[in-house]
């Protein structure tokens, strides 16, 4: 007898019952658990993860174990006690209806490393690359580098996985945190894991909570700005590119078709009658229009042949169009606003030997201009290229200027946008047990480096509050020196922004690695992150594990004036105040061996990096010397000195070192409204 349609139905509904059965839902680990992870040797280790509701899950490791159910909406959560065990290698067993085990999993410590580009920079790019590089594998360090993700919202998970430090893999730490990391291993014989998560051009506010940005008026105020601005920019975008193109239309300055794109684009095109620019910068030269159609052309040498190829320029205005041999090749969309402009050369095109890329920008507003160095992948294309017209349209009267349309204000790229990377890269880490943090970043606050005394320490007890480990350590780097030398002293958002990190100091379990004397004048990414990784770990030995080292050069303690003569006392002198020696160059770009003669602002003595001023502000150079235990600071051009500064530039020349070699940290002994203090988020 044959079954009924419906006994057939019913049998699909049971069958759909059991596959849909909780007996048949897999438990699940975030991605901060994996094979190769390192737990924190700790009596107080969360685990978490995800279930069906009221599901019994036990997790073991090490002989140490808890048994949990799941809660309603699918989450569980407990403790482990790895205090008492030794590094491993372990298991790590999760068991709920199904069973994940973790293989390769060490106990010992782990440190966020956190911040903007200095601290994402991986050890591939820096001056101590290809030593380290070549190490031989080291099993006892791993990296787990967190997906670069924003949210809107905070994430329960992220992207990334453990990895063992190998010559295969360790070109791709950070850097600073491999150092640290390293010098860690070297005192204490443990294992240490790294939670990279940083991501380069990022405020601290994008590091921190909403909730926690809400609780100050001023970031609040701000906040609701930006978001605002998010909310509304689409249709104030579209509105403009309205309004531009019925420009465009009413003062007759449309784009023309091509008639022969191959006399410009094409492969050996003749150099005749075509132009020398120098890009970045404005594209202008003999021949080459304020507006119109001009083409650009550059040969590009081998590159990573079979392999699909990113070309970024940076357009001020206008639209862009991308040939590589001759064909076209897709673009990413342009905005009329001036936004980064980006194609990609499919591996297909990528053979070997040279090739020639050539752009056509039509700008019916202004010059071309492009205001940063272009990059084929990883390689600049900063230089000299070829430019020609192909036709130019009549120079704007001052009506036309008057009224042509103005871009709407463009809100902050999503990973700029505040409490978005700590929605996506720190809550999904949270709680995961860790012994501290490391961070590097300012550079993107130092506009406002005034905010930043309340935006740091802010997000530092954001942090410790959502982690619940009590005051744990956080450790940050001091500025490096960037930027131009400076002929006379005055004022310096990236000194009151390094002002603005030592304040932070007045917070419990705080350290700070100054590097005032590592930076690069042309190159905010320096590459000695040896320095920086090493003096972190200083702070960590001392103040984390209580070793007996220097870990602080001299920090200003007090001053007095006497005779005209300012007579300055410091701590952490360990060993005594002395003046390192000064080169006769300082760097510009070590990436390309640049470097410039130093010129001393105080030739007569061996101290370099103070200024004085008296009652009428007027800042000049000064003289300085050691006794003892202090310096004594004077200008014979200042009879009435009230204050003193010292390194308080954006890359100073100074030299005020500890017995250890440690350097000084820059300060001020006034206190003078702060440029930057009226500059807001």
């Amino acid at each position: 007898m044959k079954p009924s349609r419906c006994s057939s139905a019913a049998a699909c509904l049971v069958l759909l019952a059991v596959i849909s059965s909780p007996l048949c839902a897999a438990v699940k680990l975030p991605a901060i658990f994996s094979d190769h992870m390192v737990l924190e040797k700790s009596d107080r280790v969360p685990v978490w993860g995800k279930a069906d509701p009221g599901e019994k899950v036990a997790v073991a490791c090490a002989g140490q174990s808890f048994q949990t159910v799941t809660e309603a909406d699918g989450k569980w959560r407990g403790v482990l006690d790895l205090s008492g065990v030794g590094p491993g290698p372990h298991e790590f067993v999760v068991e709920g209806n199904t069973r994940i085990a973790l293989t390769d999993v060490l106990v010992g410590e782990v440190w966020v490393a956190s911040g903007q580009s200095n601290m994402a920079m991986p050890l591939s790019q820096t001056s101590a690359a290809s030593e380290e590089v070549a190490r031989p594998p080291d099993p006892l360090l791993r990296q787990f580098t967190v997906g670069g993700l924003s949210g809107d919202e905070p994430q329960d998970n992220c992207k990334g996985k453990w990895v063992t430090a190998s010559p295969e893999t360790v070109g791709g730490f950070s850097a600073v945190a491999y150092h640290f990391a390293k010098s860690l291993m070297r005192e204490l014989q443990i294992p240490v894991g790294i939670i990279n998560s940083s991501v380069g051009g990022t405020p601290s506010e994008s590091w921190t909570s909403s909730e926690a940005l809400a609780s100050d008026p001023d970031l609040k105020a701000s906040v609701e700005g930006i978001r605002t601005r998010i909310k509304e920019y689409p249709a104030a975008e579209a509105a403009y590119a309205a309004a531009l193109q019925e420009w465009i239309v009413k003062n007759n300055r449309q784009d023309k078709p091509v008639a022969d794109t191959m006399t410009f684009a094409g492969s050996g095109v003749p150099a005749d009658g075509w132009t020398t620019v120098k890009v970045p910068g404005v594209v202008s030269g003999d021949g080459l229009p304020a507006t119109g159609a001009i083409w650009l052309r550059k040969e590009i040498p081998d590159v990573a042949a079979g392999q699909p190829l990113r070309i970024d320029l940076d357009a001020m205005a206008g639209t862009v169009t991308f040939y590589w041999d001759g064909k076209l090749v897709p673009t990413e969309p342009v905005a009329t606003s001036g936004l980064p402009v980006r194609c990609h050369v499919p591996a297909a095109l990528v053979t070997a030997g040279n090739h020639t890329l050539a752009v056509r920008v039509f700008s019916p507003t202004g010059p071309v201009q492009f205001r940063k160095d272009p990059k084929a992948g990883t390689l600049s294309l900063a230089g000299p290229w070829l430019a020609k017209a192909e036709f130019a349209l009549p120079d704007l009267n001052a009506a036309q200027v008057a009224s042509l349309p103005k871009p709407p204000a463009k809100p902050p790229a999503p990973q700029q946008t505040p409490a978005n990377l700590f929605n996506g890269m720190i809550h999904p880490i949270i709680p995961y047990a860790i012994s501290g943090v490391i961070w590097y970043q300012g550079e993107a606050n130092a506009n406002r480096a005034f905010q930043y005394r309340t935006a740091f320490p802010l997000m530092i007890n954001d942090w410790r509050k959502r982690w619940d480990r009590g005051e744990m350590p956080f450790l940050f780097c001091q500025l490096a020196s960037y930027s131009n030398k400076v002929p006379v002293p005055g004022e310096s958002a990236w000194a009151e922004l390094r002002e603005a990190q030592t304040l932070t100091l007045k917070l419990p379990n705080t350290g700070q690695a100054v590097l005032i004397d590592i930076g690069e004048a042309l190159d905010i990414h320096p590459r000695n992150k040896k320095e920086a990784g090493e003096r972190l770990a200083r702070i960590a030995l001392a103040n984390v594990h209580g070793k007996k080292i220097p870990f602080s050069g001299p920090v200003f303690e007090s001053m007095k004036i006497e005779n005209g003569r300012a007579c300055l006392t410091f701590t952490h002198t360990d060993g005594g105040l002395t003046a390192k020696p000064l080169p006769p160059t300082y760097d510009l770009k070590t990436a390309t061996s640049e470097t410039a003669p130093l010129v001393r602002n105080s030739p007569g003595g061996d101290l370099e990096g103070f200024a004085i001023c008296g009652e009428d502000r007027n800042w000049v150079w000064a003289d300085a010397k050691i006794e003892g235990e202090t310096v004594v600071v004077w200008s014979d051009k200042i009879s009435k000195p009230v204050a003193v500064r010292y390194g308080w530039a954006n890359n100073p020349t100074c030299n005020l070192v500890n017995g250890a070699g440690l350097p000084a940290s820059p300060f001020r002994t006034d206190d003078f409204p702060a440029s930057t203090k009226d500059v807001k988020f």
